[in-house]
Formats: structure tokens, sequence, C-alpha cells
């Protein structure tokens, strides 16, 4: 699928010269991030480039074309690129990149720099003409890497135009080496020495300098003054005289007059034919023109000096300069309109024979044959939907009328296909529901392996629209449809028959039907819908209380993403999600925060709306810690993605349960109030998602005094979750009703329910929904382990919870949030010190983590800021105060912090 000669570099010209004025900036290019050719068309930025790395041997180059505004193209390449130049030391990247096994070009470029740890030879990576780029998210993604990449590569962009990859910033810090237009631009003594070079009469330096002034030492004009002086067999300085009003508006005009018109008439038509192609060698050319001597043809041309560069490394493989096939274009479809279609046509039919059928479908649609387009996307089109050349193929689909479309079932397939892999899920309804209407209009019957497949994907469309017993219809209805030869619906068929029961609560029947998807996804190497099965296995597990069986599944699941390399697909993050929150219950904190993490890096920047899980447990985890003013900017990224997005109840009661707990901290009635005001309250509370919405509910109602309704609210939760056997989540709505009786005064009830608890945490290890509320339920815990009321082991894990509760009560204080601060410094036995010399917000933050024991570099990793802030920070905070060191500002905290009882 990809064409070799787009990673050749240009060969050097023979005749080319040396250019030292521009070579000696050159050389400091290993010690720049970015050297950017900048000029308009023809004046030699490929070929400046090519002379100057010719002698490196660490280049890779990649020959960028119109069509290389898809992104998925468009890493591809430029990863090839990069492995020709680094001796192939990104061999996983590229695997993610060719299966397209990567949720954001951010994430697959961070495996690229991991992969580039341990080469260390100065490289260059080019990308020729970067101006035919307008896609936002490859400017996004090369400005990423432009900042990250490792100090031994030094990225050489050729553009017409500024390119939009942060050059001002580079510049700025003088990173950066700019060749423009005054260097390019030849000056009179390269202009000597160009003419020199290619014509029998020396040229005066008086001639070189006023052509070289006139055409302000643009190189493709000189070669055309060159060009037309060697066939009208006249001097320079004749033809300079016979060209004296020329401009650069005109140079169509003089390419016509004093080039084009000279050639026979059968090169100038081989010429124009040509130019359909971005790209050729001697079987497309030969394909298109009908002629035997192609390749001999070229080659006389390219002697010739006619802009057509032969690419390096690639027998046979060619290309026109910028410029000259721009003009030939104009040419074309000037002199032979009558040609275009036919020539497009046939251009179709010989990128068909070499198998390259995104140029095949290209110049089909330019052909306007949409039928060569419907025959293109049968023969080649799922092919390309695996290989994720989705822009180009919903392209094409967008030229074919309605009977072509309709008249193909495996056409309607693909489209609604293409909506569902891109999450367009309310359109793939509609295109089914379309096709249905317009096949049935045409009388065009589908076969009933056909009827499975699309009942397969009304199925999964079903379960994503929370239309569960929609889609366990469709999905039983396609697997009696399907035979064992379309194994990948069956898969999904079965994928969405487990998930249905999953989600109605029926667990004994969904694990079982997500065990034998895996099973059929392993055997087929479906594997993206193995590691799916894995993860729903995984919840159901826990949703049973098995919690310990899943996460030996989850450990499972990891392995496969080693194995299959699908490190960068967005199935990882959702493994990493719910290893977060079975460790975030198991209170390791600190590993449940670095899976939130590792989420957001694999999402990248361009699915902000995906990233709220991350975000939800990132804010649960600071509040857990006391670290209210770091929760307090995660939560309005919450609050900002809920009110930009519309999210499945799912996601929302995760992100509900931590701005409950958020605003539980502050106190902040008014906000739980109209949270529980506008909340969704489901018919049933038949899975783990809907019981948590319930639960946030009974906390609300808790958090507000409305006691009666809590209660109600609880005991509905408890005979669903007995009903469905959803023992964890009995575990935790125990908790939360030990609380409701608390706040009734009503301890004795509020034992019953904690001793409940803790006989179930047994079996799940969940102590992080104790320890959320530890400051409530901690004197319950600290009595019923000091009693005999609990069994050894119950008491044993008592004692433990009460052990990390007082631990994470000092951790709050030690963090010096706001409400502690006001308090401290309105103290009447505050030091006067501390009163006259008030340290700022984040200057208190900072001496609470030195008190922690936190170094330099972990206090700025904790405030997310840069080192030397923190250094600045600590140098205010102990003018103020008046200490020398570390060890002063511990003590310091100590005796604040003993002053308000801690």
């Amino acid at each position: 699928m990809w064409i070799p000669s787009k990673l050749t570099r240009p060969g050097r010209l023979h005749n080319a010269i040396v250019r030292p004025r521009v070579l000696d900036l050159l050389s400091q290019a290993p010690f720049y991030k970015l050297v950017l050719f900048r000029s308009p068309a023809g004046y030699g930025k490929t070929t400046m480039a090519a002379q100057w790395l010719s002698d490196k041997p660490h280049v890779g180059w990649y020959s960028i074309d119109e069509s290389d505004n898809d992104s998925f193209r468009f890493v591809n390449y430029l990863l090839q690129a990069i492995n020709k130049a680094t001796s192939n030391s990104c061999p996983n990247a590229q695997k993610l990149a060719e299966r397209r096994q990567f949720s954001s070009l951010h994430s697959l470029l961070g495996e690229v720099f991991s992969e580039l740890t341990c080469y260390h030879h100065e490289c260059y990576v080019v990308l020729d003409d970067y101006h035919l780029i307008h896609d936002e998210d490859i400017h996004e993604a090369m400005r990423f890497f432009l900042k990250h990449m490792p100090d031994n590569i030094t990225l050489v962009v050729t553009s017409r135009g500024n390119p939009p990859l942060g050059t001002a910033n580079l510049r700025v810090r003088d990173l950066m080496i700019e060749i423009g237009n005054e260097l390019l631009a030849f000056d009179t003594e390269e202009t000597t020495r160009f003419f020199n070079l290619r014509l029998a009469d020396d040229i005066d330096d008086e001639t070189a300098n006023s052509l070289r002034t006139y055409v302000e030492g643009w190189p493709s004009a000189l070669q055309l003054f060159a060009l037309q002086a060697q066939h009208q067999k006249r001097t320079l300085a004749q033809s300079v005289e016979t060209i004296s009003q020329f401009n650069h508006a005109h140079l169509w005009d003089y390419l016509i007059e004093e080039v084009f018109d000279l050639l026979d008439k059968d090169t100038r038509k081989f010429l124009m034919q040509c130019s359909v192609l971005d790209h050729f060698n001697d079987d497309l050319v030969t394909a298109l023109t009908k002629r035997n001597d192609a390749l001999s043809m070229i080659e006389s041309l390219n002697r010739f000096g006619l802009f057509i560069y032969p690419l390096e490394g690639e027998n046979n493989w060619f290309r026109f300069h910028n410029l000259f096939a721009e003009f030939l274009s104009h040419e074309r479809k000037a002199r032979i309109p009558q040609q275009e279609l036919d020539l497009h046509l046939a251009a179709a039919n010989a990128w068909l024979e070499q198998r390259v059928p995104h140029q095949a479908l290209r110049h089909a649609r330019l052909a306007a044959n949409s039928e060569l387009v419907v025959t293109i996307l049968n023969e080649f089109g799922w092919k390309m939907f695996n290989q994720g050349e989705l822009e180009t193929l919903e392209e094409a689909i967008k030229v074919l009328n309605d009977n072509q479309l309709y008249s193909h079932p495996r056409l309607c397939m693909l489209q609604a296909w293409l909506a569902q892999s891109q999450h367009r899920y309310n359109e793939v309804g509609e295109l089914i529901a379309k096709s249905d209407e317009e096949m049935a209009a045409r009388s065009i019957e589908r076969s009933q392996k056909e009827d499975g497949e699309f009942n397969a994907l009304r199925a999964q469309v079903a379960i994503n629209q929370n239309s569960p017993q929609t889609a366990l219809e469709l999905a039983e209805l396609a697997l009696g449809e399907l035979d064992h030869s379309v194994y990948r619906s069956r898969i999904v068929a079965t994928s969405v028959v487990g998930e249905v029961n999953h989600v109605t609560g029926q667990l004994s029947r969904a694990l079982p039907m997500m065990q034998q998807t895996e099973k059929l996804a392993r055997q087929y190497h479906v594997y993206h819908q193995a590691l799916w099965a894995q993860l729903q296995q995984s919840e159901i597990l826990i949703a049973q209380g098995y919690v310990q069986a899943a996460y030996e599944v989850q450990e499972s699941a990891f392995r496969l993403i080693e194995e299959q390399q699908l490190h960068q697909v967005p199935m990882h993050e959702f493994l990493l999600r719910v290893r977060a929150q079975i460790l975030w219950c198991w209170n390791r904190l600190d590993e449940a925060e670095e899976c939130a993490y590792k989420g957001l890096d694999i999402l990248g920047k361009h699915e902000p709306s995906k990233h709220l899980h991350s975000y939800s447990m990132i804010a649960r985890i600071a509040i857990g810690r006391g670290e209210l003013d770091k929760a307090s900017k995660i939560i309005e990224q919450i609050q900002h993605l809920m009110k930009e997005s519309t999210y499945h109840v799912d996601w929302t009661a995760n992100a509900s349960l931590s701005l409950l707990l958020y605003w539980q901290a502050r106190g902040d009635v008014e906000a739980i109030e109209q949270w529980l005001e506008t909340a969704i309250r489901p018919d049933n509370a038949c899975n783990h998602f809907l019981q948590l919405q319930w639960r946030n509910i009974a906390r609300a109602q808790i958090g507000l005094g409305q006691f009666d309704a809590a209660k109600e609210t609880l005991a509905f939760l408890a005979k669903e979750a007995d009903n469905y056997q959803l023992v964890t989540d009995t575990n935790r709505n125990l908790i939360v009703e030990a609380i409701l009786w608390v706040q009734l005064g009503d301890d004795e009830a509020a034992k019953v329910r904690l001793k409940e608890a803790l006989v179930l945490t047994n079996q799940t290890g969940m102590i992080g929904n104790f320890l959320i509320d530890g400051g409530t339920i901690g004197h319950l815990l600290e009595k019923l382990a000091s009693r005999s009321e609990l069994g050894d082991l119950e008491r044993h894990r008592a004692q433990l919870l009460m052990k990390n509760i007082n631990t994470t009560q000092r951790s709050r204080s030690v963090h010096f949030n706001e409400e502690f601060v006001e308090k401290l410094v309105n103290h009447p036995n505050i030091p006067e010190l501390v009163r006259t010399s008030p340290l700022t917000q984040r200057e208190w933050q900072v001496l609470g983590l030195i008190y922690s024991g936190f170094s330099n570099e972990q206090i700025a990793q904790e405030l997310d800021v840069a080192g030397t802030t923190i250094k600045t920070h600590i140098r205010n905070l102990y003018q103020k105060l008046n200490i020398a060191n570390r060890k002063e500002a511990i003590s310091t905290a100590e005796n604040l912090l003993q002053l308000m009882g801690y």
C-alpha cells in the first residue's frame, strides 16, 4: 500500500553547484531542532536539502503530496522515514501505525520516543513539500514531535510558506535554522558558476548580475534561461535581451514560448500525459501513454534537465518539480481537455495494476467513473478499512449514486461500519434503515449471511445506545443467520449477547458468553475483540465480588496488549481505568494514580471527552489525600467535560462520585443540592453503574439531611443488589448505610452495617470505600476493633483501617489547604513573623510537602510546575519565615501543626 519512491531522497544533480555560504550555515544543524527551507516554488529547496545531506549516513526522506493529508497515511510514511534514519530503531511503533493500533498521534509518537532512547547517532528526518499538508491534527502531532524528539535528531522541512510548527517559538529560543529566499536565491558568483556549467560560452559578471537581479536569484527561472539559450543556440546575453519584460506572473507564458513550444509534438504530448501522475515509474507511464519507449523518454528528458527528478534508491521512479508539474497540468487542461477523463481513467487502471487502491480511487473519481470506484471498493474496500484508510473510503463512497451504492449490500455495510468505527453511532441506524429501504425498492435481495452481518451491526448500535433488549434480539437473530465462515460478525454478536446480560444483571450468563467471545476472538486473531471480552469479564467478576479473580483477568489482558502491540488502542485506557478502580478500592493510591495518568497519555489530546474517567480517578485520589487545591483543578475539568459532551450513566455516575466527595469535603451544600435536583434516577439498579448512581443519590440525600429519602434509596439499593447478586455493591452500600445511621445518631445500627461490610471485605478487599468516609465512621471502627464483637480477621482489618484513616487525616493536615491556612493565620497564638510575612497559598503547599518529606523534584511533580519555580517558592518562604534550610522548615511546620492541635 505504501509507495517506496516517497521515502527516497532525490538524486543529486550531476551539474548542481556547491554553495558554501549555505552549507557553512547548515554545518551547525546537529545543534538545532529544526532546519526549515522556506521559499516560493522553484527556489531549489529540495535540491539544496538533498545536496547538503548527500554525504550524511543517517537520513530519512519523506516526499509529501496532497493525498498525505490523511493522518494514518502521514504517520506511516513519517515512521518509515524515521526508521530509515535510525537503522530501524522503532519497529514497534511502525507495527502500531500499520495496524492502526493507536488512539492518537501523540500516543503513537510517545512510543517512538520510547524506542529511540537507545539510538544516539546524529540523524536527519526530512519532510519535503510540507506546505501540501493542511490537516490540523498532523500539524499538532508535528509540533508535539518537535517539542519532545531526542536531541540527536534534526527535523528538516521544506515548505513554500511558514509551516504551523511553532516556528516563532523555536526562532526566539534559537532552536531553528531558517533557509529562506535570501539564502536560496543565487548570488552573482553562484549565478556565474551555474551558467558556466550549462553553456559553452562563458557568461560575464555584468550579464550574470543583471539576470540575477531581474529574477531575484530564482534558480528555476535561471534554469529556464539556460534552456532557452541551449535550444535557440544563442548567447545568454541575447536571451536576456528578448525577455526584458519577463516577470513572475508571466512564467507560464515564458515556459510556453521559450521551452514548451521548442519541444516536438510527441514530447509535449508525452509530458502533458505524464503530468496526470504525482509520482511515476516506467510501468505507470507505459500504461498511461501506450508508449513502449516510456523509460527512455523519461531518462532523456531527465538528462535534458526538464524538471524531472529521479528518486534515488528505487529503480525508474520519478517526479516532476512541483512548479513544472503545475505548468504541465495547466497546459494539459488547456490543450487536450478532451483527453482529461480518459487520462485519469488510464491512471486509475495503471495504479490498480500496481495494487495501490487509494491512488486508483483518486483517479477514478477525477475520471468521473463511479463504476470503476464501485469495482475498486468491492475488491479493496474492506482491506483498506482494516488498514485504517477511513477518510479515503468515505470520500470514494460519496461519489456513488444511489443505484450504485444500494445495489451492493457489502458497500452499504462498509458505509455503515465506517460511521460505527468513527463513533458516529447515531448515523449507523439511519444508514442501515436507508439501505434496507433502497435495496427493497430495487428488489436487491441479501443473502442470509449478509442479513446476519447487518443484524450484528444493528445489535452493536443498540447496545451503544443503551437499548439492551433490542440489542439482545438482534444479536441472537444474527447468530442464527451467520455461518461459521463469517467469524467477525459472529464474534461481535456473541459479545453483544454477553454485554446485554451484563448490563441487565444476569452475571452468571454474561460471564460464560464473554469467555466464549474471548476464545473465538483469539482463535480468529481478532485481538481487539478478545481484549474487549477480557475487560467485560473483569467488570463482571468485580460485580460478583471476585475482585482478585478480576485482577488476574486484567493481568492476562495486559499480556495480550504486550503480545499483540495494542498499547495505543483506546481499550488499553479502559483496562487501565478498571485496574485503577480496583487499586483505589484496595487503597493502593499511587498505583491507581499512575494508571489514570497512563490512560490520559494513551488517549492523548485529541479525545478530551474520553478523559472523564481518568480525571474522576485523579480527583478522587487527591480528595482522599486532602489535596483539595489540586482536586479543585481536576473537578473544573470534569465539570467542563460533562457540559461539553453527552455520556452514558456509567461515566456520569463515576464522575458524580468525585464531585460529591469534593463538595462534601468543601462543605458545599448548595452544589450537592443542585446536583440532586437534576440527577438521573434509573428505573432499576441491576448493574454496578446503576448501583453507583443510586448510591450517589443516597450520599447526596444524607449530605442534605434528607434521611427518610436516603433510607428508601438504600433499602431499594440493598434489594436490587441482593436480587442480582451484586456482592461488591452490597459491600459498598453497607458502608453508606452506616454513614446514614451515624448521622441519625444510632451508632448501634451503624455498627451492625459496618460489621457486615467488614465480613464482605474479606472477599472483596474493598477498603477504599471505608477510608473516604473515615472521619464519619472511624470512631465506630475503633470501638469494633477494641472489643470482641468481630472475628479475628475482621478485627485485624478494622485495625488496619483505623491506621490508614489516622494516616490520611494527618496527611490532610500536612497539605496546608486554604481552609487550614485561614484558621492558622487567624489563630491568636500564631507567631508574629508568620502574621507579618504572609506566605502565598502555593508557598504554604510547598512548606507542607517539605514537611511530608518530598524532594524538590517530587514537589514540582506534585504541583505540576517547573523545578525552577519550586526553588523560587522555597527561597521566598525561607526568607519570609527567617529559616535557613530544610531541617528548619520541617521544624517550623511541625510547630505550626502542634499549635493547631495536630
